[in-house]
């Protein structure tokens, strides 16, 4: 009996089963006895699994393997967790419209085949699809992850290790680990690690850590455990103003490096392609602008590869402007060239160079102050206006640079990205020294002090 249930044992933890032979070799005992063994447990187990009548040799073990498997014999393996609450529309966002990179992951994969363990930076510049390339890898390979946000000060090294220590103890059932620092939760996971498996934490926009001087950025370790790997993005700096100093292997790619030059243009193309073909939002506008001026599809992707500067953000803003007839009056070289100058053109029919929509400047400086999101009812409260009014600059003016999100039962708002978000502090007409806004910064805080009162 004692050798049935051991033959039981090895036969159903396998991940696929052993034939008689390799159950004879391993168990050290001749192919007739693993055959009466067997015939044994098909026995005990035709009640509960009366499928295995229908199948005999091969097809039988497999079956009855599977059903082991599933109900006495469950891995174990960590139960990996869903994606963070708060980044998962982030995520959802970033990858439905992803393309190419594969030349990125390939790089981190050879790195990690090369390294026990390490720090792996991705480097480029703002809209170059740094935090994508986080997102479609964390989506694939469900790895923890942590997004900085600046535009919403989701960007401190409490926060970052507050939702990561909850990942780890999630997937790893981390034991007493509520306190834990980032090198005890690493190593507690290294521990727990089979052969084979490795934890890669994903952390994208370095940049925009907010944190005091002294001390690696997020307080990230000098060391790894064996096996554990980080995945980061960052946009460029110099050396003196590096901040993460480590004693481990580390390696980082330049989106900007002439080697990749033409994987990004390909890149590029390949998503012009799906948004013009595939994108059921804008693929019917885009068409009926490319036909109406007789362009050939490849004209069109090429041109507007080569205007983008290798910039999705660019494509993200410029061809739902396409599609929603912005440009109707535009050739495909009167496009704008690169995302400075669609943001300028943007603000320029806008009214906000020739005569300041003093309204319009008080929601965007609004947004730029306050920094968190917040609904249209403060916003309208802060510049003592009318709400309707305010929504109308939200919705129709700026509503493709904001980002809208609910929280707690409100339709709250922020600035979208960190590019959009350079472009409006370099702008005379946003400058803080202006009394405008000086105006505008005591009215925020008498909102805030009535608020608390």
């Amino acid at each position: 009996m004692e050798q049935t249930e051991t033959l039981l044992a090895l036969f159903s933890r396998e991940r696929v089963p052993l034939n008689q032979t390799e159950l004879s070799l391993t168990l050290s005992i001749s192919e007739p006895t693993v055959k009466q063994r067997m015939g044994e447990i098909y026995r005990k187990f035709s009640a509960s699994f009366p499928e295995l009548d229908n199948h005999q040799g091969a097809g039988k073990s497999r079956i009855l393997h599977t059903k082991l498997k599933q109900k006495y014999y469950q891995p174990s393996q960590p139960v990996v967790a869903p994606y963070p609450e708060e980044f998962i529309s982030l995520i959802e966002e970033k990858i439905r419209r992803f393309c190419g990179r594969q030349f990125v992951f390939e790089t981190f994969e050879q790195f990690m085949n090369a390294n026990p363990h390490g720090y792996f930076t991705i480097v480029g510049d703002a809209g170059m699809g740094k935090s994508s390339i986080v997102a479609k890898y964390v989506w694939e390979h469900k790895s923890p992850c942590y997004f900085n946000i600046l535009v919403e000060r989701r960007n401190r090294p409490e926060l970052f290790l507050k939702s990561i220590r909850r990942q780890l103890i999630d997937r790893y059932q981390l034991p007493k680990s509520e306190d834990a620092d980032l090198p005890t939760l690493l190593a507690q996971v290294a521990g727990k690690l089979t052969a084979g498996d490795r934890l890669v934490i994903a952390v994208d926009a370095l940049d925009e850590v907010e944190q005091e001087p002294g001390g690696n950025l997020l307080h990230l370790p000098k060391n790894l455990p064996t096996n554990v790997y980080f995945l980061l993005t960052r946009r460029p700096y110099s050396l003196d103003k590096k901040r993460l100093l480590v004693d481990v292997p580390e390696e980082e790619l330049d989106l900007r490096d002439s080697q990749y030059a033409n994987f990004n243009q390909e890149d590029i193309k390949e998503y012009i392609l799906f948004v013009i073909n595939t994108d059921s939002d804008h693929k019917n506008g885009l068409r009926n602008w490319i036909q109406s001026r007789n362009i050939p599809d490849k004209t069109f992707v090429d041109q507007v590869a080569n205007k983008s500067e290798k910039n999705f953000m660019y494509l993200r803003y410029v061809l739902p402007a396409i599609a929603k007839g912005v440009y109707n009056d535009l050739s495909l070289k009167q496009l704008p060239d690169g995302l400075l100058e669609y943001y300028q053109s943007h603000w320029v029919k806008m009214g906000m160079e020739a005569k300041p929509g003093q309204l319009m400047e008080n929601v965007l400086y609004i947004l730029l102050e306050i920094g968190t999101p917040i609904p249209c009812e403060m916003i309208a409260g802060i510049a003592k206006v009318d709400e309707c009014d305010v929504g109308k600059v939200l919705e129709d003016k700026w509503v493709e640079y904001l980002k809208k999100q609910n929280v707690e039962g409100e339709i709250c708002y922020t600035i979208y990205h960190a590019s959009f978000l350079d472009f409006l502090k370099g702008k005379r007409e946003m400058d803080s020294k202006r009394k405008i806004f000086k105006e505008v910064n005591q009215r925020i805080a008498e909102y805030l002090e009535m608020g608390m009162e």
